[in-house]
């Protein structure tokens, strides 16, 4: 009740014109971010749980106090310092005793997770601030858990740097580009394994381990970099220049690996038994809390297997320690939420086992002790274990799959409950020893607040509740966003949002643009709030509605995984539903409805075109995937296997295979030097359609990569997009 109560005031504050004049513009979303929330920055809690640290201004690090919220001190504050050599930084991490910080400076971006940068350590007690090394940009910067050292990675190789005497100690010395990397992962490892750093200390500080790729057998890919925004080509160039990097696609090579522990004492490299098979993943390593094991996940290539394998760091020797299977895939979380306890005890996993993700806990000799949670709900994420009240914190969708909280349990599983005060969103950042939380909390009708909790869920106080942003929003007549369900002719139940034109007249018809990403355990339908371009189009007259089909998340394993081996099938068909669903609304132009998504989003707008004909008047796609044998190995066949084995699977869903389904008028539009999804699927699908003789649009950025953006882009795709939808629908 309360919802409704709240919806309504919203309307009547921001969506009634009596109350706000000023419209929504194009510039508002791409140039000068109107609505962009606040949000608690470099947030870090110490290592006794009393404390937290957060960025401010780029330049200072404060420290604040859990019990109370009020500031404590300035830890470290650039404006301070005189003759400093940087200016600002962007990230900063603490030695374990705090003694230290390393300070990122000058980043620069290489793929979507790793980056190099200029590192600086501050020494408090000698209160001095040096570069880490001057010898070049560095990656993934670490200190040893003494505090003593820090390894980095530079050029595809570890180097390891000794504070106390200012030494580089290199642990690898055959990096070379597209060849051979020590320390970080390939592109395809980052991108689809979501992590930056493939290497890891031992907590006593006396080993590193790390992963070697060798991607020297990885078939090359090449982009044409142009002028244009391009600061490898020399002014008034005549010819382009070329960017080449190893890219495996499905069912091609990846890179060999191996793994190796550095003995920091001898300097000297041990090589870890990964077995006698080859083609496999090593996505994640860790160390046993008393470091006498180096615990290796290899996972096999079709990703429905992964062992852990207990090495030992002095000699090499490995063995099995846990297998986790799975009839179809792994997914990305268990590696994450894989954790071993502090007590060294026991060690705890998400699995999928019972249909849906949950807890389970284990003893260190590898047998199950209990299942931690259950019910027909996922955990969508696990924070940790307090070893002193004996109570695991985790997240999950309990109450709807488009709402998340914060949930606890007890070891002995007789102690449970929540720590989420309100419906919504509700995301937790828990203090070091779990005494305390960070509680990011959103809902439709709610920017973001970041509030401050104990651990029995009582409120200490507001860090952040986006007043500003709130008094703005009163300035703008904006259109609300609101949640609907319905049930497909296969009898599915789908979840989705609209928002309706401003002063919407159930007796008109508008015209539909439907949007959607739909790629597998995504989610767009969520209890959290935005003002976005979607809003801008309402305020232009159209009805804007977003469906989260099949393979999507927090509905259950059947649910997410239903379109193994086939992508695109399901969640396809269900955008057809979800239009054919439209038709029947009074207040819809059945005659006017458009699609449009982005990479996995833009396949599906292609598809759907395909299969809903004249459902759908207009499309767009940016950076569609035009066939999955152009995408890389990792993403791919942890869906659809190879193409070797499942060729009807790539070839039957493949908006490449049938352009002549497509009766609306189409816009593509991709990145010139998309890394990730190649310029190749696009020019691939132009050229189907142009042999289809089917009339289309397109629109190819200069040098931008698979988020299109830098100096004005945004502001055209946008214009551009925005353009084509009114000629094309009103």
């Amino acid at each position: 009740m309360h919802r409704i109560v709240l919806s309504l005031f919203l309307f009547l504050t921001i969506g009634n014109p009596l109350f706000a004049q000023k419209k929504l513009s194009l510039a508002d979303f791409n140039q000068n971010y109107t609505f962009q929330e606040k949000t608690v920055q470099g947030l870090h809690s110490s290592a006794n749980g009393l404390y937290y640290t957060t960025l401010e201004d780029g330049k200072r690090i404060v420290k604040y106090s859990y019990k109370d919220g009020k500031k404590v001190e300035t830890v470290f504050d650039l404006d301070q310092l005189e003759n400093a050599a940087i200016s600002h930084f962007s990230a900063y991490s603490f030695s374990d005793d705090e003694t230290k910080i390393l300070l990122t400076t000058e980043r620069e971006q290489i793929y979507r997770h790793t980056f190099s940068a200029n590192y600086y350590v501050w020494n408090s007690v000698t209160e001095e601030l040096a570069p880490l090394s001057e010898k070049g940009k560095q990656q993934e910067a670490t200190f040893s858990p003494n505090g003593e050292r820090v390894a980095f990675v530079r050029d595809n190789n570890i180097f390891i740097k000794t504070l106390r005497f200012g030494t580089e100690n290199q642990v690898t010395n055959d990096g070379q580009k597209n060849a051979i990397i020590n320390g970080v992962p390939d592109w395809v490892y980052e991108e689809e394994f979501a992590f930056s750093k493939a290497f890891a200390w031992s907590p006593d500080s006396k080993f590193l381990a790390y992963i070697r790729f060798d991607e020297t057998d990885v078939k090359e890919y090449s982009m044409k970099m142009f002028q244009g925004k391009s600061p490898s080509l020399k002014e008034n160039a005549s010819y382009p220049g070329e960017y080449t990097y190893k890219y495996p696609k499905a069912g091609e090579q990846n890179s060999l690996i191996s793994v190796f522990s550095y003995d920091l004492k001898s300097k000297t490299k041990i090589e870890v038994d990964l077995g006698e098979e080859t083609d496999i993943y090593v996505p994640r390593l860790k160390w046993t809390a008393d470091a006498n094991d180096l615990a290796v996940f290899r996972l096999n290539r079709r990703q429905n297997k992964i062992d852990v394998l207990f090495a030992n760091p002095h000699t090499g020797d490995s063995r099995l320690f846990f297998t986790e299977k799975n009839d179809r895939y792994i997914g990305e979380d268990f590696l994450d939420d894989f954790i071993f306890l502090p007590d060294n005890d026991y060690f705890v996993v998400n699995s999928e086992r019972d249909g849906f993700s949950h807890l389970y806990l284990y003893d260190r000799q590898g047998f199950e002790v209990r299942q931690l949670t259950q019910g027909e709900y996922d955990v969508t994420d696990f924070y940790g274990f307090d070893s002193k009240k004996k109570i695991f914190y985790y997240q999950a969708a309990k109450k709807s799959p488009m709402q998340r909280e914060v949930y606890y349990v007890s070891l002995d599983k007789k102690k449970q409950g929540t720590l989420s005060p309100k419906e919504g969103t509700n995301k937790a950042v828990f203090s070091s020893g779990f005494q305390y939380f960070i509680n990011e909390y959103t809902s439709l009708d709610t920017p973001k607040t970041f509030s401050l909790y104990d651990n029995k869920g009582s409120l200490v106080r507001v860090l952040e509740d986006n007043k500003a942003l709130n008094e703005k929003l009163s300035e703008y007549t904006i259109s609300s966003k609101s949640f609907f369900n319905f049930e497909t002719s296969e009898g599915v139940s789908l979840n989705g949002w609209m928002i309706k034109p401003l002063n919407f007249d159930e007796s008109k018809q508008y015209p539909v643009v439907m949007t959607q990403y739909s790629g597998p355990n995504s989610q767009q339908v969520l209890d959290r709030w935005s003002v976005s371009w979607y809003n801008y189009l309402a305020q232009e007259g159209f009805l804007v509605v977003c469906v989260d089909p099949r393979g999507t998340g927090a509905r259950g394993q059947d649910f997410r995984k239903v379109t193994y081996m086939q992508l695109g099938k399901y969640e396809s068909d269900d955008q057809v539903e979800a239009a054919r669903y439209l038709t029947t609304l009074p207040y819809v132009d059945k005659n006017n409805i458009s699609i449009w998504g982005w990479s996995y989003g833009g396949f599906m707008t292609l598809l759907s075109m395909e299969k809903g004909g004249d459902l759908f008047k207009a499309g767009v796609a940016i950076a569609p995937v035009a066939n999955f044998k152009f995408y890389d190995t990792v993403y791919t066949e942890r869906f659809m296997r190879t193409p070797l084995e499942n060729p009807d699977g790539y070839e039957d869903n493949a908006p490449l295979n049938h352009p002549e389904g497509i009766t609306g008028r189409l816009l593509l539009i991709h990145g010139s030097a998309d890394d990730n999804v190649h310029l190749q699927n696009t020019m691939e699908m132009a050229e189907a359609l142009v042999q289809a003789n089917v009339q289309f649009d397109m629109a190819i950025y200069t040098n931008r990569n698979h988020g299109i953006y830098g100096g004005n882009t945004r502001m055209h795709l946008y214009q551009r997009v925005t353009d084509f939808l009114k000629n094309q629908l009103q």
